[in-house]
């Protein structure tokens, strides 16, 4: 089904369409020539597919990839989970309710979507509650996954990627959004709380995406079941140990919503993963680094062709380059 005249994405895109996977429908979007390296961009929490910028699709489709960008359920113009429970997200985090869905779900959405555009298999990039889905989605579906890029994330451990307190404190006394208007102004908000302190916000780009996010869907019940997801999910550190998949874990080194911690303890316990720690960045992706981390990203994937995990080199570090530390 052709949503572009319902789908309003900053810039230009494929047209999103919408598919049939794990009993549910998914909307997506691609950028680049269909023949090119296939290349799937998992989005966090309450965030549609806008939150890979266009810009960052389209730099990565010059790089010879076929990009495809999806809203995960309960987000954007996917299927919304209407009448389930919406759980509280305390109640989850302390197993005393279950949520309608899990992150498991969520990534056997995406190994159908993988399924649906055709391919075997996929290079997968995640961000945050991304980076969880796409870690299952490594566990439960190995041979659907090329390479792993795993983005302001964690292992799903409680002991590491803890919140700060005063971001967790801020998120619990957030009031109550009604309006587009008021949507607008807690994304500015909350990337004043989270955003990287070593880059400038771009106030402009902030605004036109959560204002196109609004007018596609605005749904906070749906945002509340995911994040009832993300506080119930498991603790995947066993499961990771086995993976043979090349891996590069970047993380934000001043990040308060997912501490560094939980980037490092990803990197020693995937097999052969590379860190990639980028003074300055928080919980976002500062327009500044995209050049050098889809470089990065390119590698990771000629990685990927050649036998087993390898690992990658540390690279130098200044005031232009990533902290690079080899785990």
């Amino acid at each position: 089904m052709d949503l572009g005249e319902q789908a309003h994405s900053v810039g230009a895109a494929s047209p999103a369409r919408r598919v049939r996977v794990n009993g549910i429908e998914l909307a997506y979007e691609t950028f680049g020539d269909p023949a090119g390296t296939p290349l799937l961009l998992v989005m966090g929490l309450g965030t549609q597919m806008l939150g890979w910028p266009d810009e960052f699709c389209r730099m990565l489709a010059a790089e010879g990839f076929c990009v495809t960008r999806f809203d995960n359920r309960d987000i954007g113009l996917s299927q919304h989970m209407t009448g389930a429970p919406v759980p509280n997200p305390v109640g989850a985090y302390l197993r005393r309710s279950r949520p309608p869905y899990t992150v498991a779900d969520m990534a056997d959405d995406a190994a159908g979507l993988i399924d649906a555009l055709g391919h075997d298999s996929m290079h997968v990039v995640g961000a945050s509650m991304g980076g969880f889905i796409s870690q299952e989605l490594a566990i439960r579906h190995p041979r659907k996954v090329r390479s792993l890029g795993l983005i302001m994330t964690s292992t799903g451990s409680r002991r590491v990627g803890r919140t700060a307190p005063r971001v967790a404190l801020a998120v619990l006394k957030r009031r109550v959004v009604t309006d587009r208007a008021g949507a607008v102004e807690a994304s500015l908000a909350t990337q004043r709380l989270i955003g990287s302190p070593g880059f400038p916000l771009d106030t402009d780009r902030v605004r036109a995406v959560s204002g196109a996010a609004y007018d596609r869907a605005f749904d906070p019940e749906g945002v509340r079941r995911q994040l009832a997801a993300v506080t119930g999910q498991r603790d995947r550190t066993a499961d990771l140990r086995r993976l043979d998949v090349p891996t590069l874990v970047v993380h934000g080194l001043a990040d308060p919503l997912v501490s560094v911690s939980g980037g490092l303890a990803l990197a020693r316990t995937i097999p052969g993963a590379k860190f990639l720690g980028y003074a300055g960045m928080a919980h976002d992706l500062p327009a500044p680094l995209w050049t050098d981390l889809i470089g990065e990203l390119v590698a990771l994937t000629r990685r990927a062709g050649q036998p087993g995990p390898g690992v990658a080199t540390a690279g130098p570090a200044d005031a232009a380059t990533p902290d690079v530390l080899g785990v």
